[in-house]
């Protein structure tokens, strides 16, 4: 099985209600959709969305840095290969991560088809169903209250509440949310680096005085600053937990070094894809820092791929993030990962399992 072609399409979904954190509000999924066809007709899907404030990738510097530096070095690799496309995928280019992993993400659907299993069988096999939390959109207080009691009364048991635009009423938030929902569902907070880090600690500490327990507190400062989440992570009871302070290897190796986060949020499109991702858990698991899988805002294809992931990675990974197609109005792509609420598993078809993508715009479709 050889790779013969990388194709694009658009892929645009519209949320239930908006998506509001302290660094943007979105009102619908839009991802560039990267397809790698192949000698023996299969194809294999992968899917990144444009996460400018995250990662610096936008849907034009996707395709173009998958058309111009990735695809030319992949053209007639054998499927059977992966270490070495993974290898071609990584070294193509500096950063471009979301290009990186959707072009990662296609070519191990194409793996796992080659050889006719599932891809969490290939990475190291596990029981096929994990739960979600689901995110709790920056509001007023009343809706983000209303939101929280929805989503348990839907089957949620965690919820990922946002903060970080207002420390008082971030506050307030959470006390609220915490009375309306108390020892029926965990709270995660996830400032998106909203907080400095003296701040994150008054507002944690308030919190906890107040009787207020939490799971953990999500990135509650600016992604560089591994100094000031170490001083968090010193002065409070709730775990901490990185998410844009660690991309890949190099970066979760300095946080443990220094102890500064005791949660490390794995994302593909941060790590630029399944390789790196996988050698990130492995470096957690030999020190014994605790993972989430997580996601961007993107639709059930690369979710898809973090689902395989985290179920083979489950002794390391033991918190799910995924909710992205919980917020979709609808999900366009049939068959592989089943997403309803907070249940998610896996069927037995190959590699992703993805049968049809509904909606999908064709390349011409997409803004240059």
């Amino acid at each position: 099985m050889k790779i013969t072609d990388i194709r694009f399409g658009m892929l645009r979904v519209p949320l239930k209600t908006p998506f509001k954190t302290a660094l943007r509000s979105v009102e619908q999924v839009e991802d560039v959709v990267v397809m790698v066809h192949t000698d023996s007709g299969h194809v294999g899907y992968g899917s990144a969305p444009a996460t400018a404030v995250i990662t610096g990738d936008t849907h034009g510097s996707i395709v173009e840095a998958v058309r111009q530096y990735i695809a030319p070095r992949l053209i007639g690799q054998e499927i059977a290969n992966l270490n070495r496309i993974t290898t071609l995928v990584q070294g193509a280019m500096e950063k471009n991560t979301s290009a990186k992993a959707a072009v990662e993400i296609a070519v191990h659907d194409l793996w796992g088809q080659l050889y006719g299993a599932p891809l969490y069988q290939l990475l190291g096999g596990g029981e096929p169903a994990i739960t979600t939390d689901i995110t709790i959109s920056v509001d007023y207080i009343d809706k983000m209250v209303a939101d929280s009691i929805s989503a348990v009364e839907r089957g949620f048991e965690s919820l990922k509440i946002k903060v970080g635009k207002d420390i008082g009423l971030d506050i307030e938030r959470t006390k609220a949310i915490h009375a309306a929902v108390e020892g029926r569902a965990l709270l995660r907070l996830d400032a998106n680096q909203g907080w400095t880090a003296k701040q994150a600690v008054f507002a944690l500490q308030t919190l906890e005085d107040a009787g207020v327990k939490l799971e953990l507190v999500e990135q509650p400062v600016k992604a560089h600053d591994l100094a000031g989440l170490r001083y968090v992570t010193e002065r409070v009871h709730t775990p901490v937990m990185a998410d844009e302070s660690v991309f890949g290897p190099r970066e979760v190796i300095e946080l443990i070094r220094m102890r500064a986060a005791d949660i490390v949020n794995i994302k593909l499109m941060k790590t630029g894809g399944i390789s790196n991702a996988v050698r990130l858990a492995d470096i957690c698991g030999m020190y014994g820092v605790d993972c989430m899988i997580g996601c961007m805002l993107e639709s059930s294809i690369g979710v898809a791929a973090a689902v395989h992931l985290a179920v083979a990675k489950s002794d390391v990974i033991s918190k799910v993030d995924l909710d992205g197609p919980s917020l979709c109005r609808h999900d366009p792509v049939a068959g592989g990962v089943l997403f309803n609420e907070s249940e998610i598993t896996i069927t037995d078809a190959p590699g992703l399992g993805i049968r049809a993508i509904d909606g999908l715009a064709p390349a011409a479709d997409l803004a240059a």
